[in-house]
């Protein structure tokens, strides 16, 4: 790491202390610019395998130390350009390939011209993965058992459920739901217990939070680019929510916002509705702000980054009032970056 990131780092740091992000309020919740009808993408198919999303985020940091200039989803764009969308046809070694051929001086801008839909899953893939990999710090227990706050780069998003709590899932994405009307279900189903605390999976603001009749007790986290919203639903009867979460909190991936529940299916508030108890786990993503809510709206299947992110889950503590709350301290660069900014131009 380079000395001016280690200061930045450290102002970062020093920036924080005493402060807690779960508790910050940005100027405005976080927007995509408006542009012309033709110039944004109306529609997504990501089917990226989660072996492919584990070696690329992994190659990623590999070329962030190497000064290669190689980010997550610009090496899968490379990729999915290559096989013409169709992962059917990957193979771990493309991926060794396209490294070294970053290692011998070509650059993915340079390979991907010789793939016309380079661009399109550049933008497109940027768009789902942008926010998952980059600088962060977290205090883990040094040889004396006292934190050390230690700056990393790497894989800062994370599994939904926290670390200790069992869940299953498969991909039911595009199953038919009836309940009000007949639909496709845009989301992934993770069954689990009753009261398994639900983490940020990326940092972002506090979007949407409330009763909806078809999600129950849920949450809508808006990433700080404004191109993912986040749906976490189904949340617990009663006590669904993090204590002193609000809409327009700031949080950080990791952080508990909520519990698994079975509520939804219901017109009156706190009705458990659904048969299973479950995390209903979504992701929107928008080119366009006219793209958020309506028929524009682009969901994509989550099911492969799920199990992609398995790897990594918070590791959350009891307290004695019955919730749950990460272990570690953690500062994402990216939000702190984000309220300073926010701050500046309230």
């Amino acid at each position: 790491m380079r000395r001016g990131k280690i200061v930045f780092a450290g102002i970062l740091l020093a920036a924080a202390a005493g402060a807690t992000l779960f508790a910050a309020r940005p100027a405005a919740v976080p927007a995509v610019e408006a542009l012309p009808a033709s110039s944004y993408i109306k529609w997504v198919d990501f089917n990226v395998p989660a072996d492919a999303l584990d070696r690329s985020c992994r190659a990623a940091v590999t070329a962030h130390e190497e000064g290669l200039g190689a980010s997550m989803p610009d090496l899968l764009a490379c990729l999915a350009a290559g096989y013409w969308g169709n992962w059917k046809s990957y193979r771990a070694a493309d991926l060794d390939r396209l490294m070294d051929r970053l290692r011998a001086g070509e650059t993915l801008d340079g390979i991907g011209r010789e793939y016309k839909d380079y661009p399109y899953y550049k933008e497109a893939y940027g768009a789902v993965l942008d926010g998952m990999v980059g600088d962060y710090a977290i205090a883990l227990p040094g040889e004396d058992g006292e934190p050390r706050w230690q700056v990393k780069y790497g894989l800062k998003a994370y599994c939904p459920v926290a670390e200790g709590f069992r869940f299953s899932h498969c991909d039911d994405f595009g199953n038919a739901r009836s309940f009000g009307y007949r639909r496709r279900h845009l989301g992934n189903d993770l069954m689990g217990s009753v009261g398994s605390p639900i983490v940020a999976v990326e940092s972002g603001v506090v979007e949407e939070l409330g009763w909806n009749q078809y999600g129950g007790w849920r949450v809508g986290i808006r990433s700080f680019d404004g191109r993912r919203y986040y749906y976490y639903a189904h949340l617990r009867k009663g006590a669904p929510y993090q204590p002193g979460l609000e809409r327009g909190n700031v949080v950080q991936a990791g952080d508990v916002i909520g519990y698994l529940g079975m509520t939804g299916y219901s017109r009156t508030e706190d009705v458990n509705g659904m048969k299973v108890p479950h995390l209903h786990f979504g992701m929107q993503l928008i080119f366009d702000e006219s793209q958020k809510t309506g028929n524009g709206e682009i969901w994509i299947d989550v099911c492969q980054l799920v199990n992609f992110l398995e790897r990594n889950r918070s590791t959350v503590d009891r307290d004695d009032g019955g919730f749950y709350a990460r272990r570690y301290e953690y500062l994402d660069f990216s939000a702190a970056q984000y309220l300073t900014d926010s701050r500046g131009t309230s």
